[in-house]
């Protein structure tokens, strides 16, 4: 049997982290969509993840991207976080907007290009000592669209190469998170295009760099829970970007598309320790056509509810069937943890720690939506490329 005072102290511990462009306006290939009420800086940003920690209690840290997000003054910035009852966390780069980048970044065959990329990943480990963020997380665009357009093996070295000196900035308690993905926007080759290559890269460097697991850059059908196990079991599971896809990187809010795979991730989490670990639960969504406050709460709560799912999983009577071969009884064990409501369990636990039950409705009544839609009015709203 399940202990649920277990369950709610470990749904305690749980903490994810927003990131600052999911607030801004974002669209498709063909759009940007604009909204009323977005944010116009990374203020008014911060203001409203505050609001997302306000109502689930479990959101305390906020994600930058730079340049996005940049200000004269990142301390300052931190500060004004902090006053309203949320920290920095993980400074996310960006190598795949310059023009310069046509051709890849850290890997690209110029190395006036390279070097420019290199001294924007270091300003970013400027940027974590001046804010106290713990992670640089890293995505590279880089890759090729054509065979023979680049030697394959050069630009690895020319990665490792690059990565070894920001690696070599980090200072201490602070770590590197290289994420992947198998396409898009380089077609024929990616330069981190899956886990293994993150992972051979990250074990050269050291114990400070560790895989980010997206979850929408796999290709159909990959097993992402076999993927974060591993990685789990090599103790390099730095972190991970929820979102949900239908077909390739969708950006869809996290649990939206397929919430049995949500839950089979869950549970290797928790099987592997990693809700004790330094595993940062970070959401990377775009939220182009729905309200983006109570789209963010909705995947907090999401993740909440497929981990309380995966804490239920009676682990004895599981460890008992696979001994035995018993494949029913295995598989019933996990669906009997799948199909539990856990919704009035969650809604226990807020009311206990002083929140509302209902976090979706209690933004609504807080009158939020309303206010920065009056407020916010004229300048550049914030979105893709600002």
């Amino acid at each position: 049997m399940t202990d649920l005072a277990a369950v709610k102290a470990a749904l305690k511990t749980q903490a994810m982290e927003t990131p600052s462009w999911a607030y801004g306006n974002s669209g498709t290939r063909f759009k940007v969509f604009t909204q009323e009420g977005v944010p116009r800086t990374p203020q008014e940003k911060l203001a409203d993840a505050a609001k997302v920690h306000e109502f689930t209690g479990a959101a305390p840290t906020v994600a930058l991207h730079i340049p996005w997000d940049r200000v004269d003054d990142y301390t300052a910035l931190a500060k004004y976080a902090g006053e309203r009852g949320v920290k920095l966390g993980a400074i996310n780069s960006n190598t795949f907007q310059d023009d310069d980048y046509r051709l890849g970044s850290i890997c690209h065959p110029d190395a006036a290009v390279r070097r420019k990329a290199v001294d924007h990943l270091l300003e970013c480990v400027d940027i974590m000592d001046a804010t106290g963020s713990r992670d640089l997380k890293l995505w590279f665009a880089d890759g090729t669209n054509y065979p023979g357009q680049d030697d394959i093996r050069q630009r690895q070295d020319r990665l490792a190469e690059g990565l070894a000196e920001v690696y070599q900035r980090l200072g201490e308690g602070q770590r590197m998170l290289l994420e992947y993905k198998f396409f898009e926007p380089a077609f024929y080759t990616t330069d981190v295009p899956d886990w293994g290559t993150a992972y051979a890269h990250c074990l050269k460097l050291g114990d400070k760099a560790q895989v980010v697991v997206d979850t929408g850059h796999h290709a159909p059908g990959t097993n992402i829970e076999f993927i974060v196990a591993t990685l789990l079991r090599e103790e390099r599971l730095g972190g991970f970007d929820f979102n949900s896809r239908f077909y390739a990187d969708d950006d869809l809010m996290v649990g939206a598309a397929d919430p049995f795979q949500l839950f089979r991730i869950m549970y290797e989490v928790v099987r592997g320790g990693g809700l004790t670990s330094d595993v940062a639960f970070m959401l990377d969504q775009c939220h182009n056509v729905e309200a983006k406050i109570p789209a963010i709460i909705r995947s907090v709560m999401n993740v909440q509810e497929a981990t309380a799912k995966a804490l239920l999983v009676d682990g004895d009577a599981l460890a008992a069937a696979q001994r035995e071969g018993d494949v029913l009884a295995a598989n019933a064990v996990l669906m009997d943890a799948y199909d539990t409501d856990v919704r009035p369990l969650l809604a226990e636990l807020r009311e206990e720690s002083g929140l509302a039950p209902d976090p979706i409705a209690a933004y609504r009544r807080s009158g939020w939506q309303q206010h920065i839609a009056a407020e916010r009015v004229g300048g550049t709203q914030a979105g893709w490329g600002a």
